[in-house]
């Protein structure tokens, strides 16, 4: 513990069912105008927005809707919801979903006070200023995207994922409600978990760890394994979607201070490639990723099977391994999740310029144990 630390943590956090009714409050004391509220078309259609609106709207403050981000959001979707932002003379956004609608407003927040193209800003704290204040309503659990310093935008004339980790966009205040998960479809109830598994089991091995992000990432892994199948059974079971909420915000400060390795970077290349669901590629390629870490991470993934259930008492390193792998791909398995990428229409062809890419992602100098090019190609043809 004799190491100096910096750790990233939003200034404000709402957490808890009901939490969205208390932001009104939180933005005035903020003396900002007018929002750009940032979000995609699909939670305007299940009635999340409307909860946020009418909070907006009884404590009087002003906002312009941009409802067109797309999943695996692009280029054209932050520089178009920059204009937007210009024109309405916004001064703060408000970001309301999963993953998506909140790296899109992590980038536009970074565009509207530094300017250029967000390409600019790709890899590790490359803007200069600040980003406008982010209010960042999470409605899943999954990518804990509202808590964190990364965000992800695909450059569509390359199909590559630039992953972008500012200190700059961190939100001003984080809001996890789990009344704003209740209708959910089961699909994106899972895929948006095993993400969170992905994430706490890659904080817990990356090179990065330490006490504090351990001992998060072991509570989000156990909170998964206790809650995700009940959550993915019932979405109105708002015990496992608070279990699920309390396990995205904290693997996301888990992975916020440790970092991420080789799942999110492989993971990354086919979102780019196939425009894939960013969970589900985590989920396949998650167990085999960590049988190969294995290696180098000692009796890690002993302590990621007990998290998981499994008795790992008098068992080898080894066997403890298996049993953690094993228990990963089980939970995959019973929430619905393919079983491996050739379901998803990944081709083999592809292989070798999505390992280039994979390589030369800013999640991989995360990753416990370094990987070559061909070990990555031979990687992604056990996860086909």
């Amino acid at each position: 513990m004799n190491v100096s630390r910096r750790i990233y943590w939003p200034a404000v956090t709402l957490i808890g069912p009901g939490c969205v009714k208390e932001i009104g409050g939180d933005i005035k004391d903020l003396s900002v105008e007018k929002a750009l509220v940032v979000k995609d078309k699909v939670i305007i259609e299940i009635g999340v927005v409307k909860k946020v609106t009418d909070v907006l709207d009884e404590s009087g403050i002003k906002y312009k809707i941009v409802d067109d981000i797309r999943p695996n959001p692009t280029m054209k979707n932050m520089h178009d919801g920059l204009k937007v932002y210009q024109e309405n003379k916004c001064d703060f956004i408000i970001s309301i979903g999963g993953g998506s609608p909140q790296d899109a407003g992590k980038a536009i927040g970074i565009l509207a006070t530094n300017g250029g193209e967000i390409k600019d800003y790709e890899g590790v704290n490359v803007s200069k200023k600040k980003s406008v204040p982010i209010i960042a309503i999470n409605t899943t659990a999954g990518t804990a995207s509202e808590v964190t310093i990364n965000y992800v935008v695909t450059n569509e004339d390359t199909h590559i994922k630039m992953v972008m980790v500012d200190k700059n966009c961190l939100a001003t205040i984080a809001v996890s409600d789990p009344e704003l998960m209740i209708n959910k479809p089961a699909a994106l109830t899972a895929a948006t978990g095993m993400d969170v598994l992905t994430h706490a089991v890659e904080a817990y091995v990356a090179k990065g760890a330490y006490e504090l992000t351990d001992v998060l990432a072991l509570e989000a892994i156990k909170l998964v394994g206790e809650s995700l199948e009940d959550a993915v059974k019932d979405g109105k079971n708002i015990e496992a979607r608070s279990k699920m909420a309390y396990a995205s915000y904290i693997a996301g400060m888990s992975f916020n201070n440790a970092g991420l390795g080789y799942v999110h970077s492989m993971a990354h290349q086919l979102g780019g490639f196939y425009d894939l669901p960013h969970g589900v590629c985590n989920a396949i390629l998650l167990p085999h990723v960590e049988k190969f870490n294995s290696k180098a991470t000692g009796d890690k993934l002993r302590e990621v099977a007990r998290a998981l259930g499994e008795n790992v008492d008098g068992l080898t390193t080894e066997e403890a391994n298996e049993k953690a792998i094993s228990a990963i791909k089980r939970l995959s398995k019973n929430v619905g999740i393919p079983s491996g990428l050739g379901e998803l229409g990944v081709k083999e062809e592809d292989f070798r310029v999505m390992a280039e890419n994979a390589l030369k992602d800013a999640c991989a100098p995360g990753n416990p144990i370094e990987v070559t090019l061909e070990e990555t190609i031979g990687i992604f043809k056990e996860a086909l």
